[in-house]
This record gives C-alpha cells, sequence and structure tokens, in this order.
C-alpha cells in the first residue's frame, strides 16, 4: 500500500476534520460506504472495508485483485463495503466520490460500475488533464462520463444530485468518517474492524488476500475446512 509524504495542509485538514467530527453531529441515517453486490454485512461474514479515491493509481491499482477475492467467496463468506476518501491533493477526487454516492442513491447496483470505470479512465481526471478547465467544466465532464458508464438515462437525474447539497454533505461525512478511523492516505484496509497493516513492500495481490481471509472463514468453521458451498 503507497503511504504517501503527507503535506503539512493535509495534516491540518486532518486536524479540523477530527475536531469536526467530535464537534458535530454528523451521525447518517444509515452505514457508510457502498455495499458489495448487497452483500449483506453481518458479524457472520468476514467484513472488508476499503477506503478509496476514485483517482488515486494506488486505490486503482488495488481494486481488481480485491474484487477477485471477494468473488471468490460466496456472499455467506465474506462482505466488503467501499467507502470514498477523497485526497484535497486530487483536484478531483470530491466531484468523483460526489459522482458515487449521487448513483448509489439512484441505483446502488451501478456504484461499483462506475467505480471501475473511473479506475479506467482515471487519467482523464488526473490534475494536470484538468489543469486549464473550469469548475464547470470539469463537472460537465463528470456528469457526462458517469451517465455514459451506468447508463444515459440517468444523466438528467446525476446532474439534479449535484445540485442537491445533500449529496455534498454525504461525501464529506464519508471523509470526516475515514478521518475518524485513522485513515491518511489510499487505499487503506480493514477487517472485520481491524486495520490491516501493509508495509510499503507488500503487495496485496489476490493470492495475499487469500491468505488473510482463508484462515478466518476456517476459524469460522471451528477450524474445520470449509464447507463446500461457502466458496
Amino acid at each position: 500500500m503507497y503511504k504517501p509524504t503527507i503535506p503539512l495542509t493535509f495534516l491540518l485538514i486532518l486536524a479540523l476534520a477530527a475536531v469536526s467530527v467530535r464537534s458535530q453531529s454528523i451521525i447518517p441515517s444509515k452505514y457508510d460506504g457502498f455495499v458489495y453486490k448487497k452483500r449483506a454485512a453481518s458479524t457472520a461474514t468476514v467484513l472488508i472495508e476499503a477506503f478509496y479515491d476514485p483517482v488515486c493509481p494506488d486505490s486503482r491499482d488495488s481494486w481488481a485483485p480485491l474484487k477477485q477475492a471477494v468473488d471468490h467467496y460466496g456472499p455467506a463468506a465474506v462482505s466488503l463495503i467501499v467507502h470514498t476518501f477523497p485526497l484535497p491533493y486530487h483536484d478531483n477526487a470530491f466531484i468523483t466520490s460526489r459522482a458515487l454516492h449521487i448513483v448509489n442513491d439512484l441505483n446502488a447496483s451501478a456504484t461499483y460500475r462506475l467505480l471501475t470505470a473511473f479506475f479506467k479512465h482515471q487519467p482523464r481526471f488526473y490534475n494536470a488533464k484538468t489543469l486549464n478547465m473550469s469548475r464547470s467544466a470539469v463537472l460537465e465532464q463528470v456528469i457526462g462520463f458517469a451517465s455514459r458508464a451506468v447508463g444515459n438515462s440517468l444523466e438528467s437525474a446525476i446532474r439534479k444530485g449535484f445540485n442537491d447539497s445533500k449529496t455534498g454533505t454525504k461525501t464529506r461525512v464519508s471523509f470526516k468518517y475515514g478521518c475518524s478511523r485513522g485513515v491518511y492516505g489510499t487505499p487503506f484496509f480493514y477487517v472485520n474492524g481491524f486495520l490491516l497493516p501493509v508495509n510499503d513492500d507488500d503487495t496485496m495481490d489476490y493470492n495475499r488476500w487469500r491468505k488473510i481471509i482463508d484462515p478466518l472463514i476456517t476459524e469460522q468453521h471451528g477450524g474445520s475446512k470449509c464447507p463446500s458451498n461457502v466458496f
């Protein structure tokens, strides 16, 4: 997992966000994040939480092996929730994260389709690529991109979502939630509520995820091999 050198301004933002979390009542009406394939998260499953920035290359690179690992197991064994954590030094992180929240409200089954699309075409939204574009032009680009990714019939609803302050609040709440969990970069992973320690030289590939998850599932079944219907 990439651990960036943290700019002083970012540390100040995190500190202010932490103060805000303590001083404001921002408890959302439901648990933050996007549930993968509507797999109900419960204490009966191995629960993975991933904190992602849609325009972070390290988030992008970690997504395919994580998805492959989660797909390997049945919904009764492993569940996944992705939280957006827009890094302030990525100019378009907040707007792309907000697009994910908007689409999730409109059609939760399309959320991960859009996330995958952002990762696949990520360079379109890098700082340098949009440096000479106005904020409204970037917004139009994101709306058009999201609409093509999830269905052009939703374009007007997506556009309306960006005019709704509630979607901005949801995106900020996700960031504050990440701060409250000690997240300072992306990707960050928690397994069953505990931070997954990853060194700079560790590669979170498919095999690494299997080595983490398999023992947990085996332990759930009393140390015996998992039933065949779990996989």
